[in-house]
This record gives C-alpha cells, structure tokens and sequence, in this order.
C-alpha cells in the first residue's frame, strides 16, 4: 500500500457515486459488438438493467443506428419499462464498457467539467477508435447543461479509479502502471490529483481477479461507501488461486487511513463459487455494483453468495434498496454492472 498526498485549491470537485444524479448512461449491445455471440443473453440483462435504473432515475441509452433504437425500444416496452425515463442518443461506439469511455464528471463551480481521457481499448488490447470519441460525439450531440469537455491526452479508464467525493481516489498500481509504464508513482499522483482534483491518491498494490483484461481496475476490487467506509471483494476459500493477493489486499486496505488518520470502516464482500466458460474462469465480482438514487444495483451470479452480498451492501449502504441485477452474461466478456454504465451527477444532462 501506498499513500500519497498533494494539496489542491480549486472549486472543481468530482463528486462521489452516492451523490444525486440526473442519469445513468449506457449503450445498447448489438451485433456488431463483441457480444454478437451471446446478443439474446445479454440483452436480458441490459432490460433488467434498465428497468432497475428507471424506478429511481432516468437512463440515457446510446444506440449505433435508427434500427438498434427500434429494437431496444421495442424490447424495453414489451418488458414494461417505463420509457418516459429513457432517452436515446444516436452514437457510434465500438463496444459497451461505457464506464471507461464515457466522461469523468466533475463538478466546476456552477457548471461542469467533462473528463474526456485517451480511452485505448484496455492498452491496446481491443479497437477502441470509436470509443475513443464517444465523449466528444455526445456533446456535440447536446445532451449536456452547463458544462465543458476538457480532452486529456493520457490513457485513464473510469473502472481504474474511485472517489469519495472529498478528495481521496483510490487506485491501483497494476492498471495505471501498465498503461504508463515510464512514469513514476510520484508523477502519477499529481498528474491524477491535478485532473481529478482530489488531495490524496491512495494506491493498492495487490489485488486481481482471473478473466478480468482491465489490468486490476479497482471496481472489481474495492470501492468507497459514504461515512469513510470501503466495500472490497475478499475470498475465504485458502484453495482457491485468488486467496493469497485477495487477503494481501484485504490486508492494504485495512492499513489506509483515512484524512482524520482513522482507520476506514470495512465491508468484506463474499467469494463467488467459481464460474467457467469452456474452461476459462470468469471474473465475478459483487465489487462491481452501480450506485443510483435512492439504491444500490448489484451484480448477481445465481450463486449463494449473491444474498450474502446483497446484506453486506444494505449494511454499508444504509437507507439504499439494493436491486440484484443479473450479470453472468456480462463476465462472459470480462466486465460486470458498473463496467457497462456511468453516472451522471445532478444537472449536467440537458433537458
């Protein structure tokens, strides 16, 4: 573990995930996305998703064509969700994972600031040349109020990094190294503390999940919970080959103190049973969940453990209904509930 601190004075905030939104955006899997193979199978998901979201707030579903609109409108009111709380922006895009190529909002004084990062397909691993351009394309689109899009050449993903709304994000080493292995931690705190504008960067060092190709991104590991609080994913089975940097991770973030030099308050969440795909263990981490107004939506895996997660959320997330959402299909492809969706804060979508 390591901790790292820089002053900052600004009147740019970026907000925590439990802070009110406007919107949760999305984008609707189609044939031309990695998920052509198992499309019937993801698009329940992406309908109980969507039907989870607009009992608290509105969704902004982007759509590569007039066709897609159709068909997802079609499907989401045969599925009787209320579609005067679903918006649809045409867009291209070359995949779903909305939470790495979409924008990182910040708050800036009465408007808006746009994060618009280099998005480069997990480092190259996929094409990523529309993704890269889905911010741009979607203020252009005006579904923005009051707000600025700032392009930042540097590769960050949105999965990679997690705020607590006061000036602590956490990360990890393993991903921000990967994608910038020529630079120092010291130059990657203040780079993220001067875009983010938080005044501590904490770094976790352990911590993966085998099928997962971001490169360790910190929500399938660990998360922030208001009232210095921290949800991470833990694994109890000393057989399984996740257990040793798992409890090392557990152990890191029991050491991180918070701004008071308290120790944080700590949610363990349950080990999943195993899930394979021909052989290929998937990565299902109940870490992943979505925060919206009023609750919290978790990814379940039709395993046991999905109750025993569901309680440890109620407990770190007090007053919050949390909404089990079904995600098997979405780790096929590496990802999970918050991966495919991003928040949007109070005020920031256009009427």
């Amino acid at each position: 573990m390591n901790q790292n601190t820089r002053a900052q004075s600004t009147h740019a905030r970026f907000p925590a995930e439990w802070e009110p939104q406007s919107a949760v955006l999305i984008a609707w899997p189609n044939a031309d996305t990695d998920w052509a193979d198992r499309l019937g199978e993801v698009e329940e998901t992406y309908i109980a998703l969507v039907a989870a979201i607009t009992r608290f707030q509105d969704a902004i579903v982007c759509v590569a064509d007039e066709d897609v609109e159709a068909y997802a409108r079609a499907r989401l009111s045969s599925a009787r969700v209320d579609m005067a709380k679903v918006r649809f922006i045409e867009a291209p895009y070359d995949d779903t994972w909305l939470r790495d190529s979409g924008p990182i909002t910040l708050r800036d004084g009465d408007g808006f600031r746009l994060l618009d990062f280099r998005f480069t397909g997990w480092g190259g691993k996929f094409d990523a040349s529309q993704d890269d351009l889905l911010v741009e394309r979607l203020t252009e689109a005006g579904i923005f109020s009051k707000s600025a899009r700032q392009s930042i050449d540097f590769a960050l993903e949105g999965g990679a990094i997690d705020t607590d709304g006061d000036g602590t994000l956490l990360t990890t080493w393993q991903c921000l190294h990967e994608r910038h292995p020529d630079a120092s931690r010291q130059e990657l705190t203040t780079r993220l503390a001067d875009w983010l504008k938080q005044d501590r960067v904490l770094w976790l060092d352990h911590g993966y999940l085998e099928g997962d190709d971001t490169d360790a991104h910190v929500d399938t590991l660990a998360r922030f919970a208001p009232g210095d609080a921290i949800v991470f994913q833990a694994c109890d089975d000393e057989s399984d080959s996740h257990y040793a940097e798992l409890k090392a991770m557990g152990d890191e973030i029991a050491a991180l103190r918070t701004k008071d030099d308290k120790p944080y308050r700590l949610f363990p969440l349950p080990w999943a049973q195993p899930i394979l795909d021909d052989g290929r263990r998937l990565a299902a981490s109940y870490a992943n969940f979505l925060i919206v107004n009023g609750a919290v939506l978790m990814p379940a895996y039709g395993d046991d453990a999905d109750a025993k997660a569901q309680a440890v959320l109620a407990e770190a997330f007090p007053g919050r209904e949390i909404v089990p959402v079904p995600c098997r299909s979405l780790i096929w492809q590496n990802g999970s509930l918050h991966c495919i969706t991003m928040q949007l804060p109070q005020g920031v979508v256009a009427d």
